[in-house]
């Protein structure tokens, strides 16, 4: 896997948007941001050009409006990004992760079956 653009948590919340919905436009991502964040219209489009200058959108002008398409994959991004926090802090060891999050309680007993469920599959 390529190394990935790192982008920040605003960074991020723009491009669920834009994963989700793709193609959209500035004032499509705007009007679904300004209901879920309080952030003015002209943060928002701060942090789309940020994104297009890291290389994580690219945008096409149609008539007068900008249309963003995501350049990285949603699944690769948040795979890079759970590597980095698995070795970051558990050294890579998922198992370590698993036991703190079950320790600590941050694991419902219906996450936990799923867990079960998915180390059973063959």
């Amino acid at each position: 896997m390529a190394h990935l653009p790192q982008i920040s948590e605003a960074e991020f919340e723009v491009m669920k948007i834009v994963w989700k919905y793709a193609p959209i436009s500035t004032n499509e991502i705007t009007e679904r941001l300004v209901q879920t964040t309080t952030w003015s219209p002209k943060t928002i489009q701060t942090l789309i050009k940020r994104l297009v200058t890291k290389g994580v959108l690219s945008y096409e002008k149609q008539s007068r409006v900008f249309v963003y398409t995501p350049l990285v994959d949603e699944a690769e991004y948040i795979g890079q990004e759970s590597s980095t926090f698995l070795n970051r802090f558990y050294d890579g060891n998922i198992t370590a992760m698993l036991s703190a999050y079950i320790d600590n309680d941050k694991l419902s007993k219906t996450e936990i079956a799923e867990l079960r469920s998915l180390l059973s599959k063959d």
